[in-house]
């Protein structure tokens, strides 16, 4: 991977959360099953969004999209919102961020609508086994509101995806491709950001049904370095093609500066590549500001 000219990179995949609750996460952990089962832990690192523009100077990072985390519970959800909008609205433009939401419960549709004129980029990271909503499921509910809404506005869906093979880990759950393959075929107007290259689901782009149902999705590297080698990015990219691959740590679970090295040295990405695949595919699909990027770009050119 060279970069002789500068480089806008862009973190498509980050988490960050208000400082009062990293201080008293217990209280959290016992609220939320799922947020019990990764971050009960002390050592699973938890990060405000001041942490997270330091890390993002760190490394090296021109922007990054926050995203929400998948509560159960509806009043979490708008309260972790508040807070999102707030951070990016203090970050000069570093931080742009995505809502969250519960399908399964009333409101889902009116919160994205919220979240959305608060100045989301969209909705996720949403997670079908976190949440207790079917991502299979064709007949009407929460889920297909949420996603009218999204249509409506043309923003994306950031879905957690998970690889129907492989080790067990905290979160893996079972969104499979599978199961995406089924919401997508009911969802079809629907833009889709699958997280964590979904589960393997561009490997299967190979077979023409597989990729006429996903011409609206693309797929963020988050957490690579835990699911495979290097060779991912140049494996994927041969199928899809790099104007439907983002670049994103999710960090802090995987550090960003060490996932941004790892990237430059060990992943096979072609020169035409670097441009779309570490800053301008998220520019499109989350439709950042053009007025602040070109004047990072200029800033990183100076």
């Amino acid at each position: 991977m060279a970069a002789d000219a500068p480089l806008l990179v862009i973190d498509a995949h980050t988490h960050a959360f208000p400082p009062d609750w990293i201080a008293d996460r217990i209280d959290h952990c016992l609220r939320d099953r799922w947020f019990g089962e990764l971050y009960e832990a002390p050592s699973a690192k938890m990060i405000d969004a001041n942490e997270l523009i330091i890390a993002m100077d760190a490394a090296g990072v021109s922007h990054a999209i926050a995203c929400g985390w998948p509560w159960a519970d509806p009043g979490l959800c708008r309260e972790h919102n508040d807070y999102l909008a707030a951070a990016a609205g203090g970050s000069e433009g570093r931080l742009a961020w995505l809502g969250t939401v519960a399908p399964a419960s009333p409101g889902a549709a009116a919160e994205t609508e919220r979240c959305l004129a608060l100045g989301a980029s969209g909705i996720g990271e949403l997670n079908a086994d976190a949440q207790g909503f079917d991502v299979t499921l064709t007949e009407p509910d929460a889920l297909v509101d949420v996603a009218a809404v999204l249509i409506a506005a043309d923003r994306p869906l950031l879905l957690h995806a998970s690889e129907p093979v492989g080790h067990r880990y905290p979160g893996k759950g079972t969104a499979t491709p599978d199961r995406l393959l089924a919401f997508l075929a009911v969802n079809p107007d629907l833009r889709v950001v699958l997280a964590h290259w979904g589960g393997g689901l561009p490997f299967y782009e190979l077979m023409p049904e597989v990729e006429a149902l996903t011409r609206n999705v693309v797929y963020d590297t988050a957490a690579s370095s835990y699911l495979y080698r290097p060779a991912v990015f140049r494996a994927v990219l041969d199928v899809v093609g790099s104007h439907r691959v983002l670049w994103a740590s999710d960090h802090p679970v995987l550090g960003m500066g060490r996932f941004l090295q790892r990237t430059r040295n060990l992943a096979d990405i072609r020169l035409e590549e670097l441009e779309p695949v570490m800053g301008g595919n998220a520019r499109r699909v989350y439709r950042l500001d053009d007025t602040v990027m070109n004047r990072e770009s200029k800033r990183m050119s100076e």
